[in-house]
């Protein structure tokens, strides 16, 4: 493992984490789901570069269903 995959899984996850703890708290499932999706993101994809692809299409779509009020 690379230290620019360990850095890049600690920054995902780092958001990731106060997602999902605002998810819990205010019962609201998108930014539940996003939170959980980035802290185990970092398990799931090893490449750095794939890594932060997916957590900011995660972040976007998170955006979309927000403003569509999903």
């Amino acid at each position: 493992m690379s230290s620019a995959t360990l850095i890049t899984g600690f920054i995902v996850s780092s958001i990731g984490l106060p997602f999902f703890i605002y998810g819990k708290k205010q019962k609201r499932a998108p930014q539940l789901v996003v939170g959980i999706f980035l802290m185990a993101a970092p398990i799931l994809l090893r490449n750095p570069l794939w890594l932060g692809v997916a957590a900011g299409l995660s972040l976007i779509g998170l955006r979309l269903a927000v403003l569509n009020q999903w």
